[in-house]
């Protein structure tokens, strides 16, 4: 059995204005994740989130099939900004504002 480390790293989170800017986002990198499973680890980070939290995603493109995905589950609990739109990755800051209501 071999296993995979998920391309998660920390980054430094600035301007919030919260009084947290010392405070590190996670980012996770779907460029590294197998394609079967991509859409399944983005959104179970995203159930992980607590409100208040945010994590940055890196896409290889612009992930509008995975956001509906996202609006499906979440509605208005995720705040989607874009922080970089390259060609060749996607970053996004995605941020759980509240809990959903079941």
């Amino acid at each position: 059995m071999t296993t995979t480390d998920l391309p998660v790293t920390q980054t430094k989170q600035g301007g919030c204005q919260c009084g947290h800017e010392n405070e590190v986002l996670p980012e996770l990198d779907a460029r590294e994740l197998p394609h079967a499973i991509r859409h399944g680890a983005i959104l179970g980070a995203l159930a992980s989130l607590q409100p208040g939290t945010a994590m940055v995603l890196i896409a290889p493109h612009d992930p509008l099939p995975l956001l509906g995905q996202v609006y499906d589950i979440y509605g208005d609990a995720i705040e989607v900004a874009y922080l970089d739109r390259a060609p060749q990755a996607v970053r996004l800051k995605l941020t759980k504002t509240h809990a959903v209501s079941e």
